[in-house]
């Protein structure tokens, strides 16, 4: 009985001793989250930054998977969006020999966009009558444009801010289908104070530190204090009838850049 006894007793201490020597059971892997998870995503660097965050990355903000089919077939071709103020001033008579600014303005932007070289693009971007025209760069033909110009009547306020916000939008996608070669330029006809004046100036101050955009406005009857005349930044032309109102159009030409696209060929 006795020798029973041992036998049990040194049974119950290897089951201890084997039992605490034991180690414990690996810790569960962490969960993998699924493919559609994390595939379908888009990748941060495709989200165009808004113009107030302009200067965090590179314009046009081209990403590494731009499409071929996106891009322009050619690369340095000129960009020209107008923004036009067809806002209520525009119905007055001063400075334009006794017609409607609005009417002069008109013409003498149909008949500047008729000088465009025949590869260039033309964009619109007009206000009026509390409403609004667009015409995108790359598939508005000229026709369309001077369409687009005719049918403006005037009325409204001048919301110049916006109508900027609209027109960078419209340069920085055409930018990425020309990889950020080509002209870039704005051209702005107005005969009244934005809205927001500081507004107006902070946004072209920010376009103009991080982008090759250029701004050629033209101030009829409304003389030199304006948000867009910002020497050394943009270019400023005070118009007090239609003939200098033509004139002021035909430098925005004057002023462009020319490429060389051998390297292209």
């Amino acid at each position: 009985m006795i020798r029973l006894s041992s036998i049990f007793i040194t049974v119950l201490m290897l089951i201890f001793l084997f039992g605490c020597s034991e180690e414990p059971p690996p810790p569960k892997p962490a969960a993998v989250p699924s493919p559609s998870t994390t595939m379908n995503k888009p990748p941060e660097a495709a989200t165009r930054p808004a113009v107030g965050s302009l200067a965090s990355k590179v314009w046009p903000f081209i990403t590494d998977d731009q499409e071929a089919k996106s891009l322009a077939k050619n690369p340095v071709t000129q960009n020209y969006i107008v923004i036009f103020d067809g806002s209520g001033s525009m119905g007055d008579v001063k400075c334009s020999a006794g017609r409607k600014k609005i009417d002069v303005a008109k013409e003498a932007v149909t008949e500047w966009s008729k000088t465009l070289p025949e590869d260039a693009n033309i964009g619109l971007v007009a206000f009026h009558n509390d409403g609004w025209i667009f015409g995108k760069l790359g598939e508005t033909g000229r026709l369309d444009f001077i369409k687009g110009i005719q049918s403006l009547r005037y009325g409204g306020k001048t919301p110049l801010s916006k109508a900027f916000d609209h027109a960078y939008r419209d340069i920085t996608n055409q930018g990425q289908k020309q990889l950020g070669y080509g002209e870039y330029t704005i051209v702005v006809v107005t005969d009244g104070i934005a809205n927001s004046p500081r507004q107006l100036f902070q946004t072209v101050e920010t376009i103009q530190a991080a982008t090759p955009i250029t701004i050629y406005t033209i101030g009829f009857c409304i003389g030199d204090k304006h948000s867009l005349n910002q020497p050394g930044k943009t270019v400023y032309k005070a118009a007090d009838n239609p003939e200098t109102l033509r004139q002021g159009l035909k430098e925005v030409l004057a002023e462009s850049v020319t490429f060389d696209d051998s390297e292209f060929n």
